[in-house]
């Protein structure tokens, strides 16, 4: 039987509101997701031991592949649910960077379930009932679709439709791992400010969102200051509508008129900032 063969997408936070903070130490969020046409792959085959995995592509230095990889403990924790041997064999072409913002791992994690839905015909039920546990992205990545999400990143729930747009994405090659940004928030918790209409055209959602922010970009910038020289760099585009950072960091994204746009723009910053990972997309609306 073929390989079953899943894309990743990259996750952005369009905006991202931190609520509040749970007792258990966890914040509540309140976040608009979407997806860029940019991303890893999974493809993931029945074996007879398992599970097991294998990573290419330009980044896979970066992912470790021992027993606590979030792909592999992806098809763990769904075989548990299931009652049956985690007998896989999966192999992942890393592109985007990891600890990044943009839900690399998650999107793995969740491509491997969907992947795994496929080979062992399990319900989207018992899918989203092992998300959860996983990570907080992981819930939306699931989806892989633009959603409004909330709480502590469990409620995933239907947002206003997004139009065409093009966007670069942008890592100065730091690695920030997310704890220590909500460690270093300071000030009150913000409201939640959720898109209730769909934008028109790319100009529209770009006004949208700039009446939004996101709250971890500040901590981010005091931790990390080269994602200021990111979000200046691609502002500094006459044609970006909007540049934002993703999560808690380090990558940013700028939002374009269409992707044509996007990709003019990706070329010149790449030959601007060598170092610096950067690609283009279509967002997937």
């Amino acid at each position: 039987m073929d390989p079953i063969v899943e894309f990743a997408p990259a996750k952005l936070n369009l905006y991202l509101h931190v609520t509040g903070r749970r007792a258990d130490g966890y914040h509540l969020l309140d976040s608009l997701m979407a997806f860029a046409g940019v991303g890893d792959t999974v493809a993931v085959s029945a074996s007879a031991g398992g599970p097991s995995l294998a990573v290419d592509g330009p980044r896979a230095a970066e992912v470790p592949a021992g027993p606590d990889n979030l792909v592999l403990r992806a098809a763990v924790a769904l075989a548990e649910r299931l009652g049956r041997p985690p007998a896989v064999q999966v192999a992942l072409t890393k592109r985007l960077p990891v600890a990044s913002g943009i839900g690399g791992g998650s999107a793995d994690a969740a491509a491997v379930l969907r992947a795994l839905g496929r080979l062992w015909d399990v319900s989207e039920a018992d899918l989203a009932a092992v998300a959860p546990g996983l990570g907080a992205d992981v819930p939306v990545c699931l989806a892989s679709r633009t959603r409004a999400v909330s709480g502590i990143g469990e409620v995933v729930e239907a947002a206003p439709a997004l139009p065409p747009a093009g966007v670069v994405l942008a890592n100065p090659g730091v690695a920030l791992e997310t704890p220590p940004v909500f460690k270093a928030r300071t000030g009150p918790f913000s409201a939640a400010d959720p898109l209730t209409a769909a934008p028109a055209d790319a100009a529209a959602l770009a006004d949208a969102l700039k009446r939004r922010r996101n709250d971890l970009a500040e901590p981010a910038c005091r931790l990390c200051p080269v994602i200021a020289e990111v979000l200046e760099a691609l502002a500094a585009d006459r044609r970006c509508l909007l540049a934002r950072m993703s999560g808690s960091g380090a990558t940013c994204f700028g939002l374009y008129a269409d992707a044509a746009i996007a990709a003019e723009a990706a070329k010149a910053l790449r030959a601007t900032h060598a170092g610096w990972w950067v690609a283009e997309a279509a967002l997937l609306v």
